[in-house]
């Protein structure tokens, strides 16, 4: 069988020789986030009210640098080409933001959801605790039913012993 001129050969794959563009998705979304935030600034608006403005002025007014005439028709290719570029980088920027905050509501569910947890387990541990503390005896409790036995044993004749109050000593 007689080998390809050109050098090729189809039963082995192609070597490195092509070039290969490899791109960061992360820092190609955060690089798109910048420009579409800058392209919401009131500074953008500025320059580029200022830039339309001497575009025209110098257009209309300067014959020998007329090179875009009444029409325009350049700078509304200008317009359409950032258009056309300005559009998908807001959408990728959006779409970047709505994946943050994706994962930001699941933290904020999850961090929702341990501290119901929490706050359910410290009012039952609370509840268990009021109970426990029912039926401890309290200062004044003890204190009471102390003198209430005193008052029981002074009223109550001891056996065995005469009452003092009888035998007059």
């Amino acid at each position: 069988m007689p080998e390809l001129t050109s050098g090729r050969r189809l039963d082995q794959p192609r070597g490195q020789g092509r070039f290969r563009l490899n791109l960061d998705p992360d820092t190609f979304g955060r690089l798109t986030e910048r420009v579409a935030r800058f392209l919401g600034t009131g500074k953008y608006l500025f320059w580029q009210t200022l830039t339309v403005i001497v575009w025209i002025v110098l257009n209309l007014v300067a014959v020998s640098l007329r090179w875009d005439p009444y029409p325009f028709i350049l700078l509304n290719l200008a317009f359409s080409t950032q258009a056309a570029y300005a559009a998908p980088l807001i959408l990728l920027a959006q779409n970047r933001q709505d994946d943050r905050d994706r994962v930001s509501l699941e933290e904020d569910r999850n961090r929702a959801e341990q501290t119901k947890a929490d706050t359910e387990y410290l009012a039952r541990e609370l509840a268990s605790l009021r109970i426990a503390l029912g039926e401890v005896a309290t200062r004044d409790f003890l204190r009471s039913e102390l003198d209430r036995l005193r008052e029981d044993l002074d009223a109550k004749p001891r056996k065995g012993k005469p009452d003092r109050a009888a035998t007059g000593t």
